[in-house]
């Protein structure tokens, strides 16, 4: 076991309680129970092959989607949508287009979402999840059933499950649901993650939900370390956000929603790797320092190169995972995955590769603070001028639970 991962630990939570706007009600056996529980899920999913078989099959449940989304890409594309094409490809791998062949699997997702949400299976685990996290961390159901949903929703979709209860929330409830809105993903990108990191690690689809699970005690911990629960939970239930006229309007209203996600995707990563590539190049005009150009990679590995190394990094890898974990947080996860996937051989080591998977594995970046606040914004308007004022904390609460689960992955590793 690396010493470096308990010092990260060590060192999450201290800068935790250093921006803590009330270190006086922080609940320390709170914060315990949290850790522990993390701890506790992680050597349970990962050590016990009882409770990681479920997550084992997802893979092939993956590889099933993907077969089935390119049925549907190489009818309507072609060849570039993963079709055969008409002529010798001298290099198959040439053909790989990720705007027809891997983002429209977020359309087929997204319509799977909806129409286990017409079936009430989605709603059943989610209720299942928020009974056990009200019960172990001491937090209030309404609040329960939020940090549930977001292993499966999106930041903005899961505050729809208790949107009455909203604006009774306490300051450090809201911050709580803000946390883990940044600290998780969705279910309609895990599927487009998988698809991304399949040459990287080993059955990462497993991995992906795994971080997405582990991370929302995290969050939970941490966002109630920064701003401390001073007054009573909120409690509530589950409340149905849709209504659907049959299943066919449910595939309908998910492949709306995966639509938009997918334009939103496409035009984000051409935006944001221009933008890069334009900033490196303005760099590049400066002076070299110790003989090699300035860029955003080396900015980003001296700055951060500290925090990936505690995470249990190498030190002599530590600058390339802090590259990927500044990209990450200045642009966004699918950016800073696309990176990690493109390294060359041997330039993470597989352990490496597997913190920072779970380290990026969120959406604490940026832009998802306009996110945020356009979508708690809308639904509890009274209270926008206070989710601005949280936006910014909750990107480091976000990016310190997933920088924590990539830690407790290391150290058991």
């Amino acid at each position: 076991m690396d010493s470096h991962g308990l010092i990260g630990i060590a060192f999450f939570f201290i800068f935790a309680w250093a921006i803590s706007e009330n270190r006086r009600k922080i609940n320390f056996r709170a914060t315990v129970i949290g850790l522990f529980l993390q701890v506790i899920l992680a050597i349970l999913i990962v050590k016990s092959p009882v409770a990681r078989a479920p997550f084992e099959l997802l893979g092939s449940t993956v590889k099933a989607l993907k077969d089935a989304t390119t049925a549907g890409t190489s009818f309507v594309f072609g060849y570039i949508g993963g079709g055969t094409p008409p002529f010798a490809a001298n290099n198959p791998a040439g053909l790989f287009v990720f705007a027809f062949q891997a983002l429209p699997m977020v359309m087929v997702v997204g319509a799977l979402s909806m129409l286990l949400f017409y079936w009430r299976i989605l709603p059943f685990i989610v209720k299942g999840f928020a009974w056990a996290l009200s019960r172990t961390l001491q937090i209030g159901g309404a609040l329960g059933v939020a940090a549930a949903a977001k292993v499966f929703l999106g930041q903005t979709e899961a505050p729809l499950l208790i949107r009455p209860y909203l604006k009774d929330f306490s300051r450090s409830e809201l911050f709580t649901v803000m946390t883990c809105g940044m600290a998780t993903t969705s279910g309609t990108v895990m599927a487009l993650y998988s698809t991304i990191l399949e040459n990287t690690i080993a059955n990462p689809i497993a991995h992906i939900i795994t971080a997405s699970i582990i991370s929302i005690p995290a969050a939970i911990t941490i966002s109630r370390v920064i701003v401390p629960q001073t007054s009573q939970f909120t409690e509530g239930n589950l409340v149905m956000p849709y209504r659907f006229s049959g299943w066919m309007d449910a595939i309908f209203r998910g492949t709306t929603d995966g639509l938009q996600m997918f334009l939103n995707i496409a035009a984000m990563l051409i935006v944001v790797i221009a933008l890069v590539a334009l900033t490196n190049k303005i760099l590049g005009a400066f002076p070299n320092v110790a003989g090699e150009p300035i860029s955003l990679e080396r900015i980003f590995g001296v700055i951060l190169s500290p925090i990936t190394w505690m995470m249990g990094v190498p030190w002599s890898e530590a600058s390339v995972a802090a590259y990927l974990l500044g990209t990450k947080t200045v642009t966004n996860e699918v950016i800073a995955f696309l990176g990690l996937a493109k390294l060359p051989a041997g330039q993470l080591s597989a352990k490496s590769n597997l913190i920072m998977t779970y380290a990026l594995c969120g959406f604490a970046n940026f832009s998802s603070i306009g996110i945020m606040v356009g979508g708690l914004g809308s639904l509890v308007p009274e209270r926008r001028d206070e989710v601005i004022s949280l936006g910014f904390k909750c990107v480091i609460s976000g990016t310190i639970s997933t920088c924590l689960s990539g830690t407790i992955i290391g150290l058991l590793h």
